[in-house]
């Protein structure tokens, strides 16, 4: 009897999604090629949360002594009143976390993150300087082209290429990214470099009118990662380097608590981008084609689950191609019943939290400090066991593909 050939499947974009994805495809014996546009491996961006939904799926993956290494456990996530500093909301991280979930909350520099995924993969896996062009579904295959010339077949094609994904395009049709109203200042500064300001080893969410600043400790403590976020009315470049001023960014928080200001003063430099949003599709798979991560549901960086929902699409769609190995296009049809309610949910809660964080001093701003001060919101940490406690690597018994 002749053995099986494992299914052949393109991954296009190598970020982390598609890294993830990638690691958990071949952990379920598929061959795996993953197709990234940039000419080298890098990954833009600083600072990245890892719940315990998402690190659980990464320790299945034997990944877990390489990121404890770059990784930060905070003991806490204080959300904080913009003038005065005072913790309006407080939720024990570290042990209490992996004591409730069973996985830890780790943060991490995006890039070091991105690095320990790709030294998992075998080098000769990952085709950089590939731009896909044009994807076509023939029916028992999959074609895509590249800029560069080349032309590949595969029996599945997973677009894992962000928010301006070619793949949906193809799929879906031209279209932009919806700019939110709102820009974000990040940087980095040695901790070394902050110690007169005594900073928690916490997470910190400071929320003020049209306004809010985040920071938390990265790379293992070394670093702090700042990104203030506020309103403005029009946005016309989309990148992640693109310089932003100081100046600016102090005038824009002049009149927060002393930690927020002199965090910034520390700053060398800052970038900025501008925070894009789109409406959740009705579907995400199309045939033997299928999206994953920002491709098919981007959302705003207010319920740090961009990057957690990007790794548990691809633990569900390599569980879902191993129970319907014989039919592609209704294992990618249960990938996407499984996974779009849940990223439709956390894309809502991140869009309504921009707008929660940003409250005017009134009585809306009262009612939410003080709906945030008994921990019993949708959007509460003492409610998220929903999100945390979730493990999309394990497929529900009774999941079949639908009809």
């Amino acid at each position: 009897m002749t053995a099986r050939r494992p299914l052949a499947i393109a991954v296009i974009g190598g970020g982390i999604g598609g890294q993830v994805a990638a690691l958990y495809l071949m952990r379920s014996g598929f061959d795996v090629q993953i197709y990234e546009q940039s000419p080298q491996l890098t990954e833009a961006g600083a600072g990245l949360v890892v719940s315990p939904n998402a690190s659980r799926l990464l320790i299945k993956l034997g990944l877990a002594a390489e990121l404890q290494e770059i990784a930060v456990r905070p003991k806490g996530f204080h959300q904080r009143r913009w003038q005065d500093g005072r913790t309006l909301a407080f939720s024990r991280l570290a042990d209490d976390t992996e004591q409730r979930y069973g996985a830890p909350l780790w943060v991490f520099h995006r890039g070091e993150m991105h690095q320990v995924l790709a030294q998992a993969l075998p080098r000769e896996r990952m085709h950089l300087g590939h731009r896909c062009m044009t994807v076509v579904d023939r029916g028992d295959h999959v074609e895509a082209q590249f800029e560069n010339g080349i032309a590949i077949k595969a029996d599945v094609l997973v677009g894992a290429d962000g928010v301006h994904s070619t793949v949906r395009h193809r799929l879906l049709g031209p279209e932009r990214p919806r700019f939110t109203g709102c820009i974000a200042y990040r940087g980095l500064i040695p901790m070394a470099r902050l110690q007169h300001l005594n900073i928690e080893f916490a997470n910190n969410n400071w929320m003020g009118p049209g306004r809010h600043f985040v920071h938390y400790p990265v790379s293992a403590g070394r670093m702090l990662n700042f990104v203030g976020l506020l309103e403005q009315d029009s946005w016309i470049k989309e990148s992640w380097t693109e310089p932003g001023s100081l100046v600016d960014l102090a005038a824009a928080y002049a009149g927060f608590a002393a930690p927020v200001r002199g965090i910034i003063a520390a700053a060398d430099h800052t970038f900025k981008w501008a925070l894009l949003d789109r409406d959740p599709l009705p579907r995400w798979s199309f045939g033997r084609i299928t999206l994953l991560g920002d491709a098919c549901h981007p959302m705003l960086p207010f319920l740090g689950q961009g990057a957690a929902q990007a790794v548990e699409d691809g633990a569900t769609l390599a569980a879902c191609l191993e129970r319907h190995v014989d039919d592609v296009p209704a294992a990618l049809k249960l990938y996407e019943t499984l996974r779009l309610p849940r990223a439709t949910k956390c894309q809502t809660i991140s869009r309504n939290n921009m707008a929660r964080f940003h409250l005017p001093d009134g009585p809306a701003q009262q009612e939410r400090d003080a709906k945030m001060a008994t921990g019993t919101t949708d959007w509460s940490f003492e409610a998220i066991g929903w999100l945390y406690g979730h493990d999309a690597s394990a497929l529900p018994k009774a999941a079949s593909a639908p009809h």
